[in-house]
């Protein structure tokens, strides 16, 4: 049985951490569906964003979007983001087109995502499982 983890960058596990037990809870518990679309799909009912050769998909979980890209274990989340704080973007940004369209073409959103990443080069795996 192949181990399938869901990796949070430090951001990522910061924002979860910052959020109350019960929304930390629904979170990881709707990514336990995943292993196996991750897995055996392209991830249709995601959105995607495009740049260069890196691909996000994007997660939508009530208020909360969920940024992710497949790894080789399973799921590097990125960031978790209130819709809110995405519409105040996209309001900023002022942009005549969809959300994935325009976040996936404006290099503030790909800078919000890479800052993530030079935070702190070290993961933290916060959910494991084996799947079969």
């Amino acid at each position: 049985m192949p181990l399938f983890q869901i990796i949070f960058n430090p951001t990522s596990a910061a924002e979860l951490g910052r959020m109350p037990k019960e929304l930390q809870l629904f979170i990881l518990g709707e990514f336990r569906g995943l292993p196996q679309e991750v897995l055996h799909t392209e991830l249709e009912r995601f959105g995607k964003l495009e740049r260069g050769r890196k691909t996000l998909h994007r997660f939508r979980l009530g208020d909360y979007r969920v940024y992710f890209e497949r790894h080789a274990l399973g799921v590097v989340v990125h960031r978790i983001l209130n819709r809110h704080s995405l519409k105040d973007f996209l309001f900023r940004s002022s942009l005549p087109v969809r959300e994935d369209e325009m976040l996936q073409q404006n290099p503030k959103f790909w800078d919000l995502i890479e800052s993530a990443r030079v935070q702190r080069p070290d993961q933290i795996t916060i959910a494991s499982e084996r799947i079969e």
